[in-house]
This record gives C-alpha cells, sequence and structure tokens, in this order.
C-alpha cells in the first residue's frame, strides 16, 4: 500500500502527542552531543586526560566538572573505546 503525503500527514494527525518527556529529551539532543563530543575531542588530543578517562571514567568525569549521568558514560565507553 502506498500513501501520498496528504493521507500521511492525516495520519500522523491522529497520533496522540508525544510524551512530554520524549519532546524534553529530543530538545536536549543537540546540547549532549555537543559536550560528548567536547570529551572525546579532548580525549583524543590529552593522552593524559584520555588515560584518566579509561582508568576510571566516572570519578575523571566528576574531577572535570560533569555530572556523568548513564547515558553520557555509556556513549563516552562506545566512542572512547571505539
Amino acid at each position: 500500500m502506498t500513501y501520498d503525503a496528504e493521507q500521511i500527514a492525516e495520519l500522523l494527525r491522529a497520533l496522540p502527542p508525544a510524551p512530554r518527556g520524549w519532546v524534553e529529551a529530543a530538545q536536549e539532543l543537540p546540547s549532549a552531543r555537543r559536550g560528548l563530543d567536547q570529551i572525546v575531542a579532548r580525549a583524543e588530543a590529552d593522552a593524559e586526560f584520555r588515560a584518566r578517562l579509561v582508568a576510571d571514567l566516572e570519578h575523571a568525569l566528576e574531577a572535570e566538572g560533569y555530572e556523568p549521568d548513564a547515558a553520557l558514560l555509556e556513549a563516552l565507553r562506545r566512542r572512547i573505546d571505539g
């Protein structure tokens, strides 16, 4: 079955609004990505900082003033280990 733009728009309008938490999380994504990119760039440029991150990620971030929540820690582990 194929849909044209009007049919798709009609179907989308019939959906309930996204939960507030989803909207807020989506709005925070660009800022979170910039912060993540900054940490990774610093780790790439600063061997000492990278060594501290690898040795104890959570405490290294706390020492630098970051609030290491579970999502940040997981994303950094993937980026640093990869």
